[in-house]
């Protein structure tokens, strides 16, 4: 089976980067983050990438011409943050199929599936996760591999095709070397460790340092695709933490006006250098109804609601405010169980330049250079080749070319 390892075989090393031009790579070597981050993202057979590598900074940006794959690297991102966070296998891959590279034909028991993996950095040092899933017939992890400091900490493989289940093994270095059993086969192995091991022995600790640091990355993730046309309407107050979508703009406009007022100010200042016409603030008003809708203060007091700007205002707007504030205002579960001052948050966006102008562009990347050096935000979106064109050389960037 070319996608998928065999049921019982260890998961083979990647294959070179095929497809990739990197550009300013090494950009923002030098920025220390908050916290455990993740710097590179395996496509090792997954829908059109095959042997794909996607190195990572505080500001990266994919790009290329349509059908290269920037999306799908997006969505394997995201597939590995919600596997992070401990969502089931069928939820974060509903069409699993659609996922098999094209070509790929069924092994002698009919089985398809896809690899993909990840690097992240932090305390522990780098640390490797690696994932073959079946696709078909039945949707399930069938081999695991969790790799740090030069050792195999964690493997799991698909042992009776008729049980639900993987069977897993861990690094323990005590006076037994490897701990067995086994472990359900629809969710990530990895996040199910720190409930799994003891943390006696000093291996156990360092399998707890990899997994945590390993799970603490993969959650630290939002991915934010701005909706303008439901941005538009008024909302209900106090919905205030900001959705995927952005549609419940307005309220998080009031919730940062009265609780934020430093970073308002730094969005006002965005709004000002991106919206046209002259900004002095931004704001909200309440209707009759019991709904708030957010409007742009203008230099003579007048307010323009938000339903009339474009397209590529409102999503200039959202993008600003998604990097000015933090996992406490967005719609994510972060790791409750880490100080917010040893995360940092990721911002994936699909289609970042989709509807801006070139002076909207270079100032949320600006904003996002500026706000990544301090360690605390990284942002990985996807771009047309012409905003890469206009990237190339800013400070901080690291623009990835993906080839069709």
């Amino acid at each position: 089976m070319t996608a998928l390892c065999p049921a019982g075989t260890p998961l083979p090393p990647d294959a070179p980067a095929t497809g990739i031009r990197s550009g300013s790579a090494s950009a923002a070597r030098g920025v220390r983050s908050a916290g455990p981050v993740m710097t590179e993202l395996r496509l090792s057979a997954f829908a059109s990438h095959r042997g794909t590598v996607l190195p990572m900074g505080p500001l990266t940006l994919f790009a290329g011409a349509s059908g290269s794959g920037k999306s799908t690297a997006l969505r394997a991102y995201e597939a590995l943050a919600r596997l992070g966070a401990g969502d089931p296998l069928a939820e974060v891959f509903p069409d699993p199929a659609a996922y098999v590279p094209e070509q790929v034909g069924p092994d002698a028991q009919g089985r398809r599936g896809f690899r993909i993996g990840c690097t992240a950095d932090g305390p522990a040092g780098p640390v490797r996760l690696d994932l073959a899933v079946q696709a078909e017939p039945a949707l399930r992890i069938v081999g695991e591999r969790l790799t740090g400091g030069g050792e195999t900490l964690l493997t799991t493989a698909l042992r009776d095709p008729g049980r639900s289940t993987v069977q897993a093994a861990w690094h323990t270095a005590g006076v037994v070397p490897v701990t067995r059993a086994p472990l359900p086969d629809d969710v990530l192995g990895t996040a199910l460790l720190p409930l799994r091991v003891a943390g006696t022995t000093e291996g156990q600790l360092r399998v707890l340092a990899a997994a945590e640091q390993m799970v603490v990355a993969l959650r630290s993730v939002f991915a934010c695709t701005p909706q303008p046309q439901r941005m538009r309407a008024p909302v209900p107050s106090g919905e205030d933490r900001l959705r995927r979508g952005c549609d419940n703009l307005a309220a998080v406009l009031e919730r940062t006006h009265t609780q934020c007022g430093q970073r308002h100010a730094r969005l006002v200042a965005a709004a000002a250098a991106g919206c046209a016409g002259t900004v002095t603030g931004l704001g909200v008003e309440r209707l009759r109804d019991g709904t708030v809708r957010a409007v742009v203060e203008r230099e003579d007091g007048h307010r323009t609601p938000v339903e009339r700007l474009g397209d590529g205002e409102l999503r200039y707007l959202a993008l600003a405010l998604v990097l000015l504030t933090g996992p406490g205002v967005l719609a994510m579960e972060a790791a409750g169980e880490v100080p917010s001052a040893m995360q940092t948050l990721t911002v994936l966006a699909d289609g970042l330049d989709r509807d801006l102008d070139g002076r909207q562009q270079r100032e949320l990347l600006a904003l996002a250079a500026s706000i990544g050096a301090a360690g605390h935000l990284r942002l990985v979106g996807t771009v047309a080749e012409e905003a890469a064109a206009a990237t190339r050389g800013t400070a901080g960037a690291t623009v990835v070319d993906l080839c069709p």
